[in-house]
């Protein structure tokens, strides 16, 4: 799809791959954008629409039909573009539609403009397959007078006919779409899609040549690179085991660097009882995090649902639950100001709204405000779930998230405020749905704020390593995410549901897959041998390395220390043997 500059996410990445598959042969590109603006022209249908007949209304409404009631027809912009129209709806899945064909496994994006006939109105594009079941694919705040692209996906979990319709609730409007995609693919050619965004975004080509004192090349020479330390945060949650188990010690800090106390800091740990607040756990975690070099998330300050407050908060009225409040954000940021890296501030409120409910509707941004007024140089994050795990949650789409990202920052008191989005990540039964995953990623990118993946988490079932090397991979090789944290861990720490290592710290098929993907991301040691003209040719991930060179012929190795980043800039190093 072309997008233009103005609105888009800057992190554009074409990769090309050869797509072969029964859909057809053609060179296919993938680019991580979107855009959220309502624009005068729709833009033309990614790759050439897919798998959809007619995308782009060429050949009028040819290939579409009328789903429910009402009726289609052709409409025409005054510059002669051509669109589909449904109007006469009575009820909110009235559309259009057409039949195809899933393959079970394979994958498939989605991309279209959408318009209504007046006002705004969120459209959903819906799956309809095996008789009535409906799956939704993704949605779009459409608006009249302009378009506005609509993006997701769809995993299929199943072969059959499938019908691609599309969901207006307020059904006294047009929907009118146009330039509308289905692109299938493979878990193949998406592996490979992941691997080229990688060796994108999270790698540098470095090239060093080895020679002797007098400039002759040293075949057979040996180039070790170990990271001393990785620029991306892929951790682990930690809880309150870990301060009586050095075998959870020794786990956990020979792996990660980046946590986030699952259950410690929060409120109901802290402060069971009004006014008696007891940090000593949450302390001694920080202490042990801190001397092992290990950065820890804050979370959270407070939280909107209901059932995860302190029993005695709910008593309380209005004026002292501000308080409250006010009291519970002043100690918690001002005990850890400048020892979290992060601060999750008002947890999951898109779905839940206690203390809008009691203290007003900007009780969320004034919360904000006033934890940036108490540690101005620490990232903001919202936290939510079923962002990009779940398609059918529309309370908490990407286009509602970005919506309270919004709400947020317009609020005064927060200019200049580093603000970041936290997706929580828990993955239920089944194959997680990737295609909507990474089209929402590419919508969140469009705020231009760091996206990290804050609990990751997949529901024990027989598939539960493989989705979750999935679910990582699709993570790590998206442009816009800037770290990850899993909330699972050993089960002698009580991870039952998402162990990686079993009661006597023996991987599980899960932790092997962790463990993977951490050697696999750069933490080496990675041996290269040099060639006939000296030279060694590799890609590093991010990071600061220890670089050791030997040869059989000299008793002493060249050490030397490397930062790669994404800057780093392709020149030869020289390393000369003594």
């Amino acid at each position: 799809m072309k997008v233009s500059a103005e609105g888009c996410n800057l992190l554009f990445i074409t990769i090309f791959l050869l797509l072969i598959s029964g859909y057809g042969v053609h060179s296919l590109s993938y680019h991580y954008s979107a855009t959220t603006d309502c624009v005068a022209e729709a833009e033309r249908a990614e790759y050439g629409g897919g798998i959809i007949v007619n995308p782009g209304f060429d050949e009028k409404i040819e290939g579409w039909r009328v789903s429910g009631k009402g009726s289609i027809k052709e409409g025409i912009s005054n510059e002669g573009n051509r669109f589909i129209v449904a109007h006469n709806r009575e009820q909110p899945l009235d559309s259009f539609s057409q039949k195809l064909q899933l393959r079970k496994g394979m994958l498939y994006t989605f991309s279209g403009w959408f318009q209504v006939s007046e006002g705004s109105d969120t459209v959903s594009v819906m799956f309809r397959a095996k008789g009535s079941e409906l799956i939704r694919g993704g949605q779009v705040m459409a608006k009249h007078g302009c378009w506005t692209l609509l993006k997701g996906g769809i995993t299929a979990n199943f072969s059959s006919p499938v019908e691609i319709l599309f969901e207006s609730k307020n059904s006294s409007v047009e929907i009118w779409a146009d330039n509308i995609s289905l692109q299938p693919f493979t878990k193949k050619q998406w592996r490979s899609l992941q691997d080229a965004s990688i060796e994108k975004v999270r790698m540098r080509k470095v090239k060093f040549l080895v020679t002797d004192e007098n400039g002759t090349a040293l075949n057979g020479a040996k180039v070790i690179t170990k990271a001393a330390k990785l620029n991306f945060p892929f951790g682990c949650g930690m809880n309150h085991f870990i301060l009586t188990s050095k075998d959870y010690q020794n786990w956990f800090a020979s792996r990660f660097k980046f946590t986030t106390f699952t259950n410690e800091m929060k409120w109901y740990s802290t402060e069971r009882i009004q006014g008696q607040e007891d940090y000593s756990i949450a302390d001694a975690m920080l202490t042990f995090a801190e001397e092992n070099g290990i950065s820890v998330r804050g979370h959270n300050v407070l939280w909107d649902d209901e059932k995860y407050l302190p029993e005695w908060i709910k008593t309380l009225s209005p004026e002292d639950l501000k308080k409250a409040a006010a009291k519970r954000t002043m100690s918690v940021v001002s005990r850890y100001k400048g020892q979290v890296i992060a601060w999750d501030v008002m947890n999951e409120n898109l779905h839940f709204h206690f203390f809008e409910d009691n203290l007003g509707q900007n009780a969320s941004a004034e919360a904000y405000a006033a934890v940036f007024a108490l540690d101005p140089g620490t990232q903001m994050f919202l936290n939510e779930f079923n962002t990009i795990e779940y398609s059918g949650d529309q309370i908490a789409s990407p286009v509602k998230y970005i919506e309270k990202v919004k709400e947020i920052l317009s609020f005064p008191g927060v200019a200049g405020m580093s603000a970041a989005i936290g997706l929580q990540g828990h993955f239920a039964i089944g194959r997680p749905n990737l295609a909507y995953m990474r089209s929402s990623l590419d919508l969140l990118a469009t705020t231009g704020l760091p996206i990290w993946l804050t609990e990751v988490t997949v529901e024990p079932q027989p598939s539960q390593a493989e989705y979750l090397e999935q679910v990582l991979r699709e993570g790590y090789s998206h442009p816009a995410v800037a770290g990850i944290i899993m909330f699972a861990g050993p089960a002698q720490a009580g991870f039952l549901q998402n162990a990686l290592a079993d009661e006597n710290f023996i991987n599980t098929p899960s932790g092997d897959v962790v463990d993977k993907l951490i050697k696999e991301w750069g933490t080496g040691p990675n041996i290269a041998t040099a060639d006939g003209r000296g030279i060694v040719d590799i890609s590093l991930h991010h990071g600061d390395y220890d670089v050791t060179v030997i040869h059989p012929l000299f008793h002493s190795p060249r050490k030397l220390n490397l930062s790669v980043n994404r800057d780093f800039s392709l020149e030869t190093i020289d390393v000369k043997m003594h």
